[in-house]
């Protein structure tokens, strides 16, 4: 049953590098089931939000509450514990780990919270087969193509059944065809699984798989009215 409130909430960050303000105030919700785009031009803040999120940086002022703990009152390895338990993340260039095999990357999330090689890549498998790239599990990153690569990323994210999937730029570095069908394995494994989704992207045909879009500009969110 899905909480009557966000599964994660912002409110009024603010983060500064320097005397560079990144985020002046930006608010931001999200429910369990649900992708949310989080959008605007390159510099406006929108990566600094997503990593105040995930508990990656910390924000200079505001609060950020997470199935209803606040995620500043936690230490570091609580938050840690959180990223590998109930935070999945995709990133622009998949950033698997070249040496080890796609079935072992996909894995590699579940052997790091202690579950034995056979039961995690039996699991492993079973996400790449809805991702379309069961057949790669012995080829290693460098052998597979682009869009190949980050489908078995994707697979990654999902297998410890995070509650929260961050995909920053997921399609950036792929081509139209084969960022489209990432977006729709990437959405629909996510909405099956009632994962919510925070997807970062400044491309319109990315943030149409979204059920609702955040413009972020000059540090500040601004929620957009969908018209159908």
């Amino acid at each position: 049953m899905m909480p009557a409130g966000p599964l994660l909430a912002a409110d009024s960050l603010h983060k500064a590098y320097g005397p560079t303000p990144a985020l002046d105030g930006a608010d931001f919700s999200i429910h369990g089931g649900e992708v949310v785009a989080v959008m605007g031009p390159s510099g406006s803040g929108k990566s600094t939000l997503l990593h105040c999120l995930a508990g990656i940086v910390t924000p200079d002022s505001g609060t950020i509450t997470y199935a209803g703990r606040e995620l500043s009152a936690m230490n570091d390895t609580e938050r840690s514990a959180l990223r590998r338990s109930d935070f999945g993340f995709v990133f622009q260039f998949g950033q698997l780990v070249p040496e080890l095999t796609c079935v072992e990357n996909v894995a590699l999330p579940l052997r790091l919270n202690g579950a034995g090689r056979r039961d995690a890549e039996r699991t492993a498998l079973a996400w790449m087969e809805r991702l379309e790239v069961d057949d790669l599990g012995g080829k290693r990153p460098g052998e597979v193509s682009g869009g190949q690569g980050q489908r078995v990323a994707v697979a990654r994210s999902l297998v410890t059944n995070p509650k929260v999937l961050f995909a920053d730029e997921p399609t950036g570095a792929l081509d139209s065809l084969n960022g489209e069908r990432v977006m729709q394995l990437l959405t629909d494994a996510a909405r099956s699984a009632g994962a919510a989704v925070v997807l970062v992207t400044h491309e319109a045909r990315v943030a149409a798989y979204s059920d609702r879009e955040i413009v972020v500009r000059d540090g500040r969110s601004r929620d957009m009215e969908r018209v159908v």
